[in-house]
């Protein structure tokens, strides 16, 4: 069922150009500029995934291995950047700073906005390694960089690997940036081609390039996963692991660390305070404001739990087994996240109204699409929980007795709880932020703080649309913090009450 409904975009789009017939797809393939979209695209997508993933290293190991001062509070900071929608990040970077807009903005703004996806699941798996494999390591003679690189880098390979999988999707699709930073990548000239012209054939074959380019992202992630078994027996050791003074490198440290919090975070809200301020002789529509915030809880926490319950299945299986049909099913559900929010909402408009009318503009297509767009993020979770659970554990329920569903319920399921519960909020957290699904399915008369957001910046109101960017970004902090709280906790646990 998750499968089939993460390909139902998909299904559209070739009925779209099955009907355009032959000719017009190949025009539309052979055009120089369908290659350099291409290039741009994936070249976009290499840079601000090999960023993501230093940074987000880079932090989780200084916030978990390290006695970096105040890294409980900096545990938190680093995953904030989330509350911040980055078309909202793009808009403070490009309205003070214009020059910034193309190649470069794009990939500072991409990369400050989603390293976090790749500092969370690495920062909980560095606090659920066996620190005693890293402790032999140097027993044996070799140092602290080649213990990390062959030690306990390969215990968080998976992490950062499902973590980099998420930054790379997530630049793929993402529309609001490159709009704003004006720079064509496939996003924007696919809604722009929707936009301008009724022959929408283009903006299709130019989705099922997308679509194809994520599936190779995807396979080539599923193969540097390899075979190698992460789990371990038990707890594993109660010791904590010994942090890594920093010495000398202590200040250069915590600059980094604090220059990557104020570009992420400082900055944005310094150019939203002034449109905000700007806009008082305005006054805030208070009548506007909080039903759209409402509205927004709404939606997001139905998306949430529509994608966390499809995703269960499909991570459960794709940690446990791996064999072609269930790489060819846990590929199929990514399809759908690297398709741009405008496509989905498009082809479920096409779906409602032939087949679904019932429920066209009403609240369950709008989940619909949540779940399309969103269920790899919880899927990267529970995968990256369930392969770090032991499996060994299941394996002895079974030889107890127990039916497969009654291991899952029993054994695998509250060992992957964290993991399922940190996906859950990571979706909730996305949905709030998301905008062109929602602009065009959700139900009539019902507006969220991003569509509102857009409203307001569409015929140049920034500072009307200030209330409404705060209140997004203060709502979306909430299952953020909640997030960092539950990675620190994972990190205080693991020290076995160091503090």
């Amino acid at each position: 069922m998750a499968a089939a409904l993460a390909l139902l975009p998909i299904g559209y789009l070739l009925v779209r150009a099955v009907e355009a017939g032959p000719a017009a797809v190949l025009d539309t393939l052979w055009r120089d500029r369908t290659f350099w979209l291409v290039v741009r695209s994936l070249g976009l997508a290499a840079a601000v995934t090999a960023a993501a993933v230093v940074i987000g290293v880079v932090l989780a190991w200084l916030t978990t291995r390290t006695d970096l001062p105040g890294r409980r509070a900096w545990s938190v900071v680093a995953a904030l950047p989330l509350a911040v929608p980055s078309y909202v990040a793009a808009y403070a970077w490009v309205s003070v700073v214009p020059s910034s807009a193309g190649f470069g903005g794009t990939w500072l703004v991409l990369t400050l906005s989603t390293y976090p996806y790749v500092y969370l699941p690495v920062a909980a798996a560095l606090s659920r390694t066996d620190p005693a494999l890293e402790e032999v390591s140097r027993s044996l003679g070799r140092s602290a960089l080649a213990t990390f690189v062959s030690v306990t880098a390969r215990q968080v390979r998976p992490a950062a690997a499902a973590g980099a999988l998420l930054v790379a999707l997530y630049t793929l699709s993402d529309f609001g940036t490159p709009s704003l930073m004006r720079y064509d990548v496939f996003t924007r000239v696919i809604y722009s081609s929707y936009q301008a012209s009724f022959d929408r054939t283009p903006a299709a074959v130019l989705s099922i390039v997308l679509v194809v380019i994520t599936i190779g992202i995807t396979v080539a992630e599923a193969r540097s996963r390899g075979r190698a078994e992460h789990a371990r027996v038990g707890a594993g050791a109660s010791r904590t692991p010994q942090l890594l003074r920093l010495g000398r490198g202590r200040p250069l440290a915590l600059a980094a660390t604090g220059g990557v919090a104020a570009l992420a975070l400082g900055y944005p809200a310094v150019v939203l305070a002034y449109w905000v301020v700007r806009g008082q002789s305005a006054g805030v529509d208070w009548g506007r404001l909080v039903p759209a915030g409402a509205s927004t809880l709404w939606v997001s926490l139905l998306g949430a739990l529509a994608a966390t319950a499809l995703a269960v299945p499909v991570g459960v299986l794709a940690a446990r087994y791996t064999g072609r049909g269930v790489r060819m099913l846990e590929h199929a559900t990514y399809a759908g996240h690297a398709l741009p929010g405008i496509v989905v909402a498009l082809a479920l408009v096409f779906f409602g109204i032939r087949y679904a009318e019932p429920i066209y503009q009403q609240t369950p297509l709008l989940v619909l699409a949540y779940a399309v767009l969103f269920m790899p993020a919880a899927i990267g979770s529970v995968r990256a929980a369930v392969s770090q659970s032991p499996p060994r554990l299941e394996e002895v329920a079974r030889s107890l007795g127990r039916t497969p569903a009654g291991v899952l319920r029993d054994v695998t399921l509250p060992l992957a709880g964290p993991g399922i519960a940190a996906g859950f909020a990571l979706v909730m957290l996305t949905t709030m932020k998301e905008l062109p699904a929602t602009l065009l399915l959700r139900p009539t008369g019902v507006d969220t703080l991003a569509t509102e957001l857009w409203t307001q910046t569409e015929v140049g109101a920034y500072a009307a649309a200030a209330p409404y960017a705060v209140a997004l970004v203060l709502l979306a902090a909430v299952p953020t913090f909640l997030m960092s709280r539950a990675q620190e906790t994972l990190v205080s646990d693991a020290r076995g009450g160091e503090r």
